[in-house]
This record gives C-alpha cells, structure tokens and sequence, in this order.
C-alpha cells in the first residue's frame, strides 16, 4: 500500500469567520487531488441529486472545492434556516430529495428550525454539515473554531438519524444508507456530518460510480386490512378524514376510489389540502376548524383517519369526540391511537389505501345513511352552513382578498404560505386545483414562506420546467417576510421565477388578534418595518404596492414578468371566529 501524505487538518487560527461559519479557506489545500468532499458529491449525483442548498463554512471548504469539480448546481442562501427551509420546497415541488451543505457550529444550529417542518411534515432530505478535525472531537475543550460538544445530539430532536462519518472510505455507504432512510416512510431528513480533515485529506478510494437507494417497503398487515373491509363495509355512515400523509404517500387516486366506493364524505386537513377533489360531491373541503365539519365527523359510524395524528388543528383544538370506531393509517407508529383509540395501522398511506381498494367490496344494496340524509345533501348542507356562518360575520373584505388571489393564481402553480393570516384562510378556503398547497403546518415557525418557494421554482426548473412554467407563489406577513427577506439576494442572484405577496398589517397580526380576544389588549405585537417596495428594489427586485382590491391585477404582472418580483399589501386581515369556543 502506497503511503499517501495527509492533507492540512485544520484552517488557520483566527481566520475571518462569520457568526455561521462562512470564512477564509485552509492554507495549503491541494488542487486537482480527490478528496472526502469529492466522496460526498460524487455519491450524491450517483444517487440522482442535481441540486444542491446551503451556505459555505469553513470547515466544510474541502466539501465546496469539491462541487467545483462535480455537476451539482448550488443555490447560496443568505441564512442557513432558510437554506433548510428551500431544500424542502425543492423535494416538495419534485418529489426529490433536498440536499443541504452546512457549515460546522453555528451554521449547523441556525438550520435547525427549518429542519423541524420538515421533519415533522414528513419531507425528505439529506443533510450534510462538516465538523471539527477529528482530534477535535470527543466532548474535549480544545477551543477549535465552532467546536460544540456533541453537534449531531444537536439535530436529533429535528432529524430522523445521525450520523458522523470518521474516515473517508465510509463516505459513500452512509451517504447511500441516509439517502436510504430520507426516502422511506415515514419520509424525513437524516443528518451526516463530516470532519474537515476527512473531506479535505487525500483519498485512495476510487471514484464512486453508481450508488443505489431503495425505500423501504411499509406495507400494510393482512389482518389488518381485512378487519379494516370489515367495518367500512358494514357501516351506514363513513366518513374519512385525508392528513398530509396521504399526499406524501401519493394516495390520491385509491382515496377517490374508496370515498366513491363507501359513498363517504372526505375533509382535507391543511396538511392534506389538494388530496381530493375540491368540488367533488363528496368533498367537505378544508374547513376542518368548522364546528358543523367537527358535528359531522363526530357522527361517523366508522372514520377513517389517513396520514393524520389527530392533532391540534384537525381535532378543532381538541374538542372532537368521535362517537364511531375510527380506523387511522399513518408511516409513523408514534401518531397512531395518539389522540384517540382505534385501529391503527402502520404502513404508508400508498400501500394501505392500495391495499383496502383492492379488497374493499360494497354490497350493491348498501345505502349509506346519515339519519334520512343521502351523503352528497349532506356535504352540501355543510358546506351551506360554513358559507352562511362566514357570511353572517364581517368578512367580505377577506373572502374577496381570498378569491381574488385564487382568481389570479394559475390552475397549476404551487403555493407556498408562511404562517399569516392569509395562509390560516387558505388551510381552509384554497381550492388547490392542478397545483399544490404547501405550508409550514408541521411545526409552524415563521418564515418559512419565501425560502421555500425559491427552493420549490428551482426544483421545477431543475426537473426541466420552463421559467414561465416553474413559477411559484409565496404569500408572507410582514412579521414573517422580515424573518427570510435577505433571501431576496439568493432569488436576484439566481433569476427565481416566485412571486412574493406581502401582507402588511403592521405587525403579528394573528398574536395581535389572539392577545385583543383573551386579553382585550395587544402586548409587543406591533412591529416597525421597512418599505417593503424600497427595499425589494434595492435588491434589483421589482416590487409594487398596491390596494387590497387590486391584489389580483399585480399578481397576474408578477406571473408574467421574469425572475423575481415583489407585491405589498397593506391591509389588515381578520380571521374568521373560532368555533371550537361553543363546544
């Protein structure tokens, strides 16, 4: 064996770093030789990657040498949680992976809040961040540059496994294993971190040529299924209940098939929006946060539960009590019989819902009957009730504001909502069409919004979508665009075809109103901001402010314009009363 002459271990002390990690290279790093980081991208695009999101550091320089050398396109945001935050709009929009490249420390731990939506809705991604030399490691204090004690514990409340890797010859295994893991049900992302040392010395291992990531097959059991026939069979009033599982399972069309098969009406949660037709006869829409949805749901002799635990939202905070025997299917055993018993199958929601259409027989004489009521007056009734309670408040101004986007939005464009008021209407009032709902549902921090529509259009135009045709929406507050507005340099810089609706009411304007109803006055909610439409233009953004009324004019321009561009409206939103107060 040839001896091989160790590469630098460590940057210089006292280099020019930033607060994440982005600063002066290592002296002495070699050019031209293959290296840990040429591992790393060489294993990526052998399992399909194209793209890749971050922000350099510098222990993770040897890793960005090497993507000079390899054919991954790399989308540089401006902070690392938003960087997390577009690798998951990228695999939404695709269906791909998210790939995310993170410096060691600081920039590590600024990802951690976008790792946690996407974790907790299910959104596959790799991850790899750097780390300290591997002398560095062990819990010693030895003072290195970003040094933690134990980075990866770090990750493990936000990712489903991690991994450090200590020696360059293990790159491309646990690279294909966490690829392996992000893309097998329950769906979610794996963190890797790699030593600086291990990504920059020299290697003898040979260039990786194909590399192979399967998902793990989670099937439903048999007896399960047929008990399951069992109880949809017989039962006179079924309904069904469609989570964010059933999309990440690509359930779509067996759910059709059954809801027609039991005659049995289907309510979309936020996470699940999209996953039936919104005016089929059967479909209650998205008003999950509706008491007469709750009433009906409530009703149901046997409820299926897909891709839902039954959470905060989808239970109208709490205040569902089921009367019928509910069947729930979800990936992830943690989420079944969570909130409510019942019989909890663990498979992806594909394979189940699969496997109950394919053994599911109706009697021909079978009627559903919900107390004289045939199921299809019954949707209507609902959805009557849920207009007219609307309509009976003081809400024209948002239902117009609503329609008037949904109007001006193309049949087949993907949206992407921060937490606002406009998106809380949109859980329950967007009709999805051909395109797809996507919002920070899963754990519900801010900003979300923007980054993730820049990562979605650039997975678009990655997977061969034109400029015209990969554009995206992004609706903000102006509370949570403050949160990712830097990331208007990474969609200038990268000519991003999304548009950014910014509504201005001044401040939280959800905390705002909570604080107003349960303590007749708002605390620390008020916010100064910029000039929006200054600030996008000084980026190079074009930026308009226009009327509430005008809303839909400005955004059909954003669609037609090229690269990204800037609407504001300054307007104050009211949420529509909560009924889950009259439980």
């Amino acid at each position: 064996m040839t001896a091989v002459e160790p590469g630098p271990a460590s940057a210089p002390a006292g280099s020019d770093a930033g607060p994440s990690g982005a600063g002066a290279g290592p002296s002495g790093a070699g050019t031209g030789v293959r290296n840990g980081g040429d591992l790393v991208v060489e294993t990526l695009e052998a399992l399909g990657a194209k793209t890749v999101f971050g922000i350099p550091g510098q222990h993770a320089l040897g890793l960005f040498d090497a993507m000079g050398r390899g054919n991954l396109k790399f989308v540089s945001s401006r902070v690392e949680n938003n960087s997390a935050f577009a690798a998951d709009g990228y695999s939404r929009t695709t269906g791909e992976v998210g790939v995310l490249f993170l410096s060691t420390g600081p920039g590590a731990l600024t990802s951690l809040a976008g790792l946690q939506e996407a974790y907790a809705t299910g959104v596959p991604m790799v991850v790899v961040a750097s780390q300290i030399p591997l002398e560095g490691l062990g819990a010693r204090r030895k003072g290195m540059l970003h040094q933690l004690d134990d980075q990866k514990a770090s990750a493990a409340n936000v990712t489903k496994s991690q991994r450090l890797i200590q020696h360059a010859s293990g790159i491309p295994s646990a690279i294909q294993d966490a690829w392996t893991e992000a893309i097998s049900s329950p769906q979610g992302p794996v963190w890797l971190e790699v030593p600086q040392n291990v990504l920059l010395d020299p290697i003898m291992v040979p260039p990786v040529e194909d590399a192979l990531a399967e998902a793990a097959d989670n099937p439903p059991r048999v007896e399960l299924v047929r008990e399951a026939v069992k109880w949809l069979s017989t039962a006179e009033r079924p309904a069904i209940i469609a989570g964010g599982g059933t999309r990440r399972g690509r359930a779509e069309k067996s759910l059709l098939s059954i809801a027609e098969k039991l005659r049995a009406p289907v309510i979309c949660t936020p996470g699940g929006n999209g996953a039936f037709p919104w005016n089929h006869e059967l479909s209650l829409q998205s008003w999950i946060e509706d008491r007469h949805m709750t009433d009906l749901l409530e009703d149901a002799d046997v409820l299926m539960v897909i891709g839902s635990s039954l959470g905060e939202v989808t239970s109208n905070y709490f205040t569902f009590e089921p009367r019928g025997r509910i069947i729930q299917i979800d990936a992830e055993p943690r989420v079944l019989e969570s909130n409510r018993p019942g019989l909890g199958i663990r498979a992806d929601a594909g394979q189940a819902l699969a496997a109950l259409d394919a053994s599911l027989v109706v009697p021909a004489d079978a009627r559903p009957d919900w107390h004289g009521t045939t199921p299809e007056d019954l949707v209507r009734e609902s959805l009557r009730k849920v207009k007219e309670r609307l309509e009976s408040q003081d809400l024209a101004k948002e239902l117009k504001f609503m329609a008037d986007i949904r109007e001006a939005v193309p049949a087949d464009m993907q949206t992407f909502w921060d937490m606002t008021i406009s998106a809380y209407w949109g859980w329950s009032c967007w009709d999805a069409r051909e395109g797809q709902f996507h919002s920070a549902q899963g754990a519900g921090g801010l900003g979300y919004g923007f980054p993730a529509a820049i990562g979605g259009a650039v997975g678009l135009e990655t997977v061969g979508r034109s400029a015209a045709s990969a554009r995206v929406l992004a609706v903000s507050g102006d509370g949570s665009a403050m949160y990712s507005i830097a990331e208007l340099a990474t969609a200038k810089q990268h000519n991003v075809p999304v548009t950014w609706l910014i509504v201005d009411d001044g401040g939280y304007g959800i905390l705002r109103e909570y604080m107003v109803g349960a303590f007749g006055k708002a605390t620390a909610t008020e916010l100064a901001r910029p000039d929006f439409v200054k600030l996008a233009e000084s980026f190079g953004v074009p930026a308009t402010r226009v009327a509430p009324e005008n809303v839909g004019d400005a955004l059909k321009a954003g669609f037609a314009a090229d690269g990204p561009n800037v609407v504001v409206v300054e307007t104050l939103l009211k949420m529509f009363a909560p009924t889950h107060l009259d439980a």
